[in-house]
């Protein structure tokens, strides 16, 4: 069953076309991964789909509800969520406050002193059960500037599932890893997928990543869609290897 459904998608910055007639469908209960070379409208298809920035035309169906007209938290508060290519957390906080942020937000509710400490308890309870699920309990009073670049990314996770999503869009998970943060991020990912029952898609360079993690794979190039299928038939598709893959051999 599709989670999100999109059609006849278009979006233009004055005369140019930065996303053309894309039509794509994304399943439920699947990593659906988005590639294509630098300028090919990755992070401008994010940036429409997540509310950032308005079709020129087109649809967008979200559990079948129509989401193109909406503003981010509209669409955030329905069940989407994303990070970003660049760390957005707040490393002057601990892991667990930043965390513990997030979940103040996804329940819109304020922090207040005076609040029952049955509140201040709940808000501790969760954030440490989001800690085990991203594998960083053992850290949770380290300050975020003070822990890794990757664990850093990792909690950037952990801050989009606070809102419980049903569908989370990742944008370049790994970018400036290193091989063994790399890995542990995938490990991550793979296991939210099978525990939560998260729907996940993401854009990624590292075609290592790709082509272990995702169950399809959708190649976008000058704005349009160029590929979409399987690892194995985007692996052997000629036009994805001229335009994009290149040398890469797994």
């Amino acid at each position: 069953m599709a989670i999100l459904e999109i059609r006849d998608l278009s979006k233009n910055f004055g005369h140019v076309a930065a996303l053309w007639d894309i039509n794509l469908s994304v399943k439920e209960g699947e990593i659906t991964s988005l590639i294509g070379p630098n300028g090919a409208g990755k992070t401008t298809f994010y940036n429409v789909v997540t509310g950032k920035f308005p079709p020129t035309s087109g649809s967008i169906h979200f559990r079948g509800e129509e989401i193109a007209s909406l503003p981010p938290y509209k669409i955030w508060k329905k069940g989407i969520s994303r990070s970003f290519q660049i760390t957005n957390i707040f490393k002057s906080l601990t892991v667990l406050e930043n965390i513990r942020s997030a979940l103040i937000v996804h329940m819109g509710k304020s922090m207040n002193f005076l609040r029952p400490i049955a509140y201040i308890d709940e808000l501790y309870e969760r954030s440490l059960r989001i800690l085990k699920l991203i594998g960083l309990e053992d850290q949770k009073d380290a300050p975020c500037h003070a822990i890794s670049h990757g664990d850093m990314r990792i909690v950037e996770v952990g801050i989009v599932l606070a809102s419980e999503p049903k569908l989370v869009f990742l944008d370049e998970p790994t970018a400036g890893m290193n091989p063994e943060e790399t890995k542990k991020m995938v490990l991550l990912i793979k296991n939210l997928f099978e525990t939560t029952g998260t729907t996940f898609f993401l854009t990624e360079h590292d075609m290592n990543v790709v082509f272990s993690i995702s169950n399809r794979i959708i190649v976008l190039n000058y704005g349009k869609i160029l590929a979409d299928g399987t690892p194995e038939e985007i692996r052997k598709n000629e036009a994805v290897k001229q335009a994009y893959l290149g040398g890469y051999q797994e």
